[in-house]
C-alpha cells in the first residue's frame, strides 16, 4: 500500500478504523482523511431528429471507445458548469442545458469511483471540432448505438436514454 504524508503537519499517516471502516489519520495532530468519490457532469447533447451526440475518446481509459461529453466537476463550479464547460472542451459546441435527467454511479474507471451528473442539453452554438480528447464525432439514433461505449456509466447513461428512462 502507498504511504501517505499529513496534509497538515506532514507526519506519516496510520490506518485505523474510523467510523467503522479503515481510514488514514495523522498519529501527530490526528487529521483524517476521508476519501470521496470522483464527480463528474455529462452532456447529452440530443439534435432535432432526437438523436445524441457521443465522440470518440483520443485518452484511456477507453481510448477508442464512443463516449458522451463529460468531464470532472472542478471544486469551483457547479455541475451544470461542468458539463457546459467539458462539452465546449471536448466537442467545440456551445450548448444550454435543458434539463438534469439523472445521477449515475461507476466503480469500473481506474482512475477512481466515481458519480455522474446528467444533464439533457441542445447545441447553441460553435462546431463540432475533433481534438486530443475527442477524435471524431456522431449522432446516434436510440437503436444505433455503437457497440464499444465506454464505461463509468456512459455505458448504463445511454442503455436507460435508448429504454426512455431518463428525466
Amino acid at each position: 500500500m502507498k504511504q501517505h504524508y499529513c496534509l497538515e503537519c506532514g507526519t506519516l499517516m496510520q490506518t485505523r478504523q474510523i467510523e467503522a471502516m479503515a481510514r488514514e489519520q495523522c498519529p501527530q495532530c490526528g487529521w483524517i482523511y476521508y476519501r470521496h468519490l470522483k464527480v463528474g457532469a455529462v452532456a447529452l447533447i440530443e439534435n432535432a431528429a432526437g438523436e445524441v451526440l457521443l465522440g470518440v475518446r483520443g485518452h484511456a481509459p477507453w481510448k477508442g471507445d464512443w463516449n458522451l461529453p463529460a468531464g470532472y466537476v472542478e471544486f469551483n463550479e457547479t455541475p451544470e458548469h461542468a458539463a457546459i464547460r467539458e462539452a465546449k472542451e471536448e466537442t467545440g459546441l456551445d450548448i444550454a442545458i435543458t434539463q438534469q435527467v439523472g445521477t449515475y454511479t461507476y466503480e469500473d474507471d481506474p482512475r477512481g469511483n466515481g458519480l455522474l451528473v446528467v444533464f439533457r442539453a441542445k447545441a447553441v452554438g460553435g462546431a463540432l471540432t475533433a481534438n486530443e480528447e475527442t477524435t471524431r464525432f456522431g449522432y446516434f439514433a436510440p437503436d444505433v448505438l455503437p457497440e464499444n461505449i465506454c464505461g463509468a456509466a456512459h455505458d448504463t447513461i445511454l442503455a436507460d436514454w435508448r429504454e426512455g428512462r431518463l428525466g
